[in-house]
C-alpha cells in the first residue's frame, strides 16, 4: 500500500468514447497527465464499459509503462463465476486483459446482501488468499453496498480483508440507504483503509444548479467537482478517491484540485451543507450512471440513460425522447435491476416518470 503516491485515483469506468467505442488517443493523453503529475492509482472491473475497461488499460497504461510506474486495482464480480473452479481462470483472463501479472488490489466486488452468500458458496476468499500466496494479488479487499450492520458482519468474518471501498460523498453521508458516514466509521473500527468510489456521485455534484454553483463561487473559483473530491479526502482513513474521469478537462481539473491536497476548511464545510439543502429540493432520481441494472435486464433497457432524461425534463423542462419514453413501458417488472442497484433506487416505479 505504500506505492500509494496520492489520494486521487482514475477510475477507468467512464472513459472518453467515440461512439460505441473507447476513445483510445484521448485516454493515453489522460493517463500521460496523471502519471506526470506523480498519481499512480488505476481501477477497473471486467465488466467495465462493456468488458472494454481492461483492455482500454493495457493500451492505454501497461503497454506503455513499466510496472512499477502504477498501482492497479480490479474486481472479481459475481456474474463471472458459479463455483470455485471458475475464479482462478477469471483472474488470469482479467491479468491477460491488462497486460500486467499480478493486480496490487483484488476486490471482492459491490458486496451486499444480494451476493455475499454467492461468493461464500464458491469460497471466494480462500481463492483469493490462494491467489496471494502465488503473487497474483498484493491486496485482498472489498467494494461495497450495503448497510453498516452488514458490513461489520463481513469485516468480522474475513480478517483477510486489508482495504474496503465506499461509496462516500456529501450528499450521501446520511442518506439511510447508502449510510456512508455510518460504513465508513465501520471500516474505520476495523483499523481498514478505505478507498473512496464516487465522490460525485456519477456526476451529480460536478454539474451543479445555478444555487449550489453560486454558493461555492462565493468561496473560489474552483469548480464544483473540486469540493466534492476534497469533501471525501478529508476523511483521515481515506487512503484513494476515485473519479471516473471521462475526458482530458476533467482530468485537469481534478489534478488541479489533488495535486496538492488541502483538507476543507470550517467555511467549506458549511457551505457544502447549504449545497445538500439544495440539491435536495431538486427531487432528481439519484442515478449514478454506473450501468449495473442495465447489464441484467432481460430486455436490456437503457436505464440510466432514461433516468438522465427525466432528470434534464425536471431541471429544464425539456421533454423526454419519445423514444427513450417508449423503451420505458418494456420493463417487464421483474425486479432483477433493483436487486443491482448500489443506490437502492426504486427502479420498476421510477420508470413510470418517463412519460412525464
Amino acid at each position: 500500500m505504500d506505492r500509494i503516491k496520492k489520494k486521487l485515483g482514475f477510475g477507468m469506468m467512464r472513459l472518453p468514447m467515440k461512439g460505441e467505442d473507447i476513445d483510445i488517443e484521448q485516454t493515453e493523453k489522460m493517463v500521460d497527465a496523471f502519471l506526470s503529475a506523480g498519481f499512480n492509482y488505476f481501477d477497473t472491473a471486467h465488466g467495465y464499459i462493456g468488458e472494454k475497461s481492461e483492455i482500454a488499460v493495457k493500451r492505454a497504461l501497461t503497454s506503455r509503462y513499466p510496472r512499477d510506474a502504477y498501482v492497479l486495482t480490479d474486481k472479481l464480480s459475481s456474474n463471472y463465476f458459479d463455483k470455485e473452479e471458475d475464479i482462478e481462470p477469471m483472474l488470469d483472463t482479467q491479468l491477460a486483459c491488462c497486460g500486467v501479472d499480478y493486480f496490487d488490489f483484488y476486490l471482492m466486488h459491490a458486496q451486499g446482501q444480494n451476493n455475499y452468500q454467492h461468493y461464500l458458496d464458491c469460497r471466494a476468499y480462500e481463492v483469493a488468499k490462494r491467489m496471494k500466496a502465488k503473487g497474483k494479488i498484493r491486496h485482498i479487499g472489498i467494494s461495497f453496498h450495503d448497510s453498516p450492520e452488514f458490513l461489520e458482519r463481513i469485516l468480522t468474518e474475513h480478517p483477510e480483508i486489508e482495504i474496503v471501498q465506499l461509496q462516500i460523498n456529501y450528499l450521501d453521508e446520511d442518506d439511510p440507504h447508502v449510510q456512508s458516514l455510518a460504513c465508513y466509521k465501520v471500516a474505520e473500527r476495523h483499523g481498514l483503509p478505505v478507498i473512496v468510489m464516487e465522490p460525485v456521485k456519477g456526476g451529480r455534484l460536478a454539474k451543479v444548479g445555478a444555487p449550489v454553483a453560486s454558493l461555492f463561487k462565493t468561496l473560489s473559483s474552483a469548480s464544483p467537482s473540486s469540493f466534492a473530491l476534497r469533501y471525501a479526502a478529508s476523511f483521515p482513513n481515506v487512503k484513494m478517491v476515485l473519479s471516473g474521469m471521462s475526458d482530458l478537462s476533467q482530468m485537469e481539473d481534478n489534478i488541479a484540485t489533488m495535486s496538492d491536497f488541502c483538507p476543507l476548511s470550517d467555511i467549506e464545510r458549511r457551505a457544502i451543507e447549504k449545497a445538500k439543502g439544495y440539491l435536495r429540493t431538486e427531487g432528481l432520481i439519484e442515478c449514478t450512471h454506473c450501468s449495473y441494472c442495465e447489464a441484467v435486464c432481460p430486455v436490456s433497457m437503457p436505464i440510466p440513460d432514461i433516468f438522465a432524461a427525466i432528470n434534464e425534463r425536471k431541471a429544464t423542462a425539456q421533454p423526454v425522447d419519445p423514444n427513450l419514453a417508449r423503451k420505458a413501458y418494456e420493463c417487464l417488472r421483474c425486479g432483477a435491476c433493483e436487486s443491482m442497484c448500489p443506490q437502492h433506487l426504486s427502479i420498476r416505479d421510477l420508470l413510470t416518470e418517463a412519460d412525464g
